[in-house]
């Protein structure tokens, strides 16, 4: 049984009789070589199924039109609406995307940043996983100035452009929120401190808490992976006892939905009992019911900002050293009935005149 092999331009050219010149400047549209000598040679490859040497030329002209883009988990909202705009916004620019997902292990970061240094990417664009504290994996790119983005969760003290979300306003409006719907007994469930975004939210929260001279309690502060199974424990040792906390700052939705749900099964009305505030926007926040109010981190405007940032570094010559920058993401507080009382008795007075019509 025959080996398959690679078909080449040689071998177009030998089918043809023309020169290997002829047949690269063909598939390469170039303007001296005529539409019949081009429809003619790409019919050819087509026929002997020639596929192009991206590699290889990307050896030749020192780029392959190519992106790297590592994430935690694609499967995430906030990441997987960032990956749809980049790959869209670059695609636009002539440029492929490869998207990686670390699966928030950094020996698997470690490792995809390595496979794709390899492939000879243009650049990359990274959002680092919750326990990325050492970021010398990435030192290869910045020795040999490759342009590189880190996007949301970014190192504090490393040389970079990087484009992330105002967390510390984040946790401060939040709590500002909670304290005016007359919260005054406030758990904060924060993702793990080795991250640049919990530290922040943290700030955030603590400030605000300080300027309505609150006490700040430790042990109303959780640190964790933001996962189902990690706020339901949460919660049984919150309501292990009274008195119940009045308000929840939870660092992500599913936590905060996960509390809502706990809520329901101990009989604690929210907002009346309880009042809750999420983070990041998912769509699951507008439909449950009550709503969850929660920051919107814009991401698709995040996902613009990379990729500018991307092309922005590229257009750079490459051997001179990266201009760095930094890129600030607004944040918003999207009030939904789960924290305010008023909003939620308002809906209900709605549904009624309904029925009633």
């Amino acid at each position: 049984m025959n080996k398959r092999t690679e078909k080449t331009i040689v071998d177009i050219a030998e089918e043809l009789g023309l020169s290997v010149s002829t047949v690269s400047r063909a598939l390469n549209d170039h303007p001296n070589i005529s539409a019949r000598t081009k429809e003619k040679v790409k019919k050819m490859a087509r026929k002997l199924g020639y596929r192009p040497n991206a590699m290889a030329a990307g050896l030749r002209n020192n780029r392959s039109k190519t992106i790297g883009l590592l994430v935690p988990r694609i499967s995430m909202f906030f990441p997987a609406t960032i990956s749809t705009v980049v790959q869209n916004k670059l695609q636009e620019h002539g440029y492929n995307v490869i998207i990686c997902q670390s699966n928030d292990s950094y020996e698997q970061e470690v490792a995809l940043t390595n496979t794709l240094y390899s492939a000879r990417i243009d650049a990359l664009a990274v959002s680092t996983t919750l326990s990325t504290t050492d970021f010398s994996h990435f030192d290869i790119f910045k020795d040999n100035n490759i342009p590189l983005v880190f996007f949301d969760r970014v190192p504090k003290n490393y040389d970079v452009t990087v484009v992330k979300g105002d967390d510390y306003l984040g946790g401060l409006t939040v709590t500002q929120h909670l304290i005016e719907q007359g919260c005054k007994d406030i758990v904060h469930i924060s993702g793990p401190l080795t991250c640049n975004l919990y530290v922040e939210r943290v700030a955030g929260f603590k400030h605000a808490l300080q300027q309505h001279k609150i006490p700040f309690k430790k042990s109303r502060v959780f640190y964790q992976e933001l996962t189902r199974d990690n706020a339901w424990q949460v919660c049984e040792k919150i309501f292990a006892k009274q008195p119940y906390p009045d308000g929840v700052f939870a660092a992500n939705d599913t936590t905060a939905i996960t509390i809502l749900e706990y809520c329901r099964k101990i009989n604690v009305r929210v907002p009346e009992d309880l009042k809750i505030v999420g983070y990041s926007n998912d769509p699951r926040a507008e439909i449950i019911h009550p709503g969850i109010t929660s920051v919107d981190q814009f991401p698709a405007l995040m996902g613009e900002r990379v990729a500018e940032a991307l092309l922005d570094l590229m257009q750079q010559p490459r051997q001179t050293p990266q201009r760095h920058a930094a890129a600030m993401v607004p944040i918003q507080l999207v009030k939904r009935a789960s924290s305010e009382v008023a909003q939620a008795d308002t809906k209900i007075k709605v549904n009624k005149r309904k029925k009633s019509q």
